[in-house]
């Protein structure tokens, strides 16, 4: 059985609001989720801006390599540019390592490419000046195969064409926010459709699959597809060799 831990993003971004818990109760999740992280060799936690510097101070507590991230402009990405730059910034300095940006997919939809890469430009930047990974969900659930492809094949030449080879490994395409509410049941995260087509337009940059990877054999599969990274909030049940109960 490959070992799939490496490869997982811990994931918890219901707010207090969505769970019907408190702050408190929410940290304890996080904590909760961390501490399942660390014990199994999961490789990062992906949480809410507002937990980070409480979740980095108890990682380093415990000695521990767990990787942080967190998401900016989650989960619609319509944030304006200084929105994203002000909410990335301040997670940095809360601590995180890998900061989750939603791109503005409804613009790119609009035709107004040119903002879309001017955030992508300038908040990848940030990211990269500051040592930190960069990732860009591109929501796959709502758009067709061809903008799938279209839109990841901008961010891979916008990299290119932006920053140094060596700084692409840190630069990542990933699909869902796991959020996006679909029609007719249709799924909302990662398809090996909608990855496929992610990998073979992501040019250098690597992929992160969100959302809707339930089984260790879609993992495998995922990652033998080429997937650099799994986002799931059923971590804990993957390397158990057990089915998720959600999707992200």
């Amino acid at each position: 059985m490959m070992n799939i831990a490496q490869y997982l993003d811990s994931t918890y971004l219901k707010t207090p609001a969505q769970s019907g818990m408190s702050n408190e109760e929410t940290l304890e999740k996080d904590i909760e989720l961390t501490q399942e992280a660390i014990d199994n060799g999961i490789f990062a936690v992906m949480i809410r801006p507002d937990y980070v510097s409480e979740i980095k101070k108890y990682i380093n507590d415990k000695n521990s390599n767990v990787v942080v991230g967190t998401v900016i402009g989650f989960h619609e990405g319509t944030y304006s540019i200084d929105e994203k730059l002000a909410e990335a910034t301040q997670a940095i300095q809360n601590g995180a390592d890998e900061l989750d940006f939603v791109i503005n997919y409804n613009a790119y939809l609009k035709g107004n490419t040119d903002l879309v890469k001017n955030e992508f430009v300038k908040c990848t930047q940030l990211c990269l000046q500051h040592h930190k990974i960069a990732k860009w969900i591109i929501e796959i659930a709502a758009l067709t195969d061809e903008q799938i492809a279209d839109l990841t094949k901008n961010i891979s030449d916008w990299a290119e064409e932006n920053f140094s080879d060596n700084d692409l490994s840190n630069i990542f395409v990933k699909s869902s926010t796991g959020f996006y509410e679909t029609t007719g049941g249709k799924p909302n995260g990662a398809t090996f459709e909608g990855v496929k087509i992610m990998l073979d337009n992501a040019g250098k940059l690597p992929v992160k699959a969100a959302g809707g990877v339930r089984t260790p054999e879609d993992a495998e599969r995922m990652i033998n597809m080429g997937v650099k990274r799994i986002g799931t909030s059923s971590a804990l049940a993957l390397i158990k060799n057990q089915s998720a109960s959600e999707g992200y």
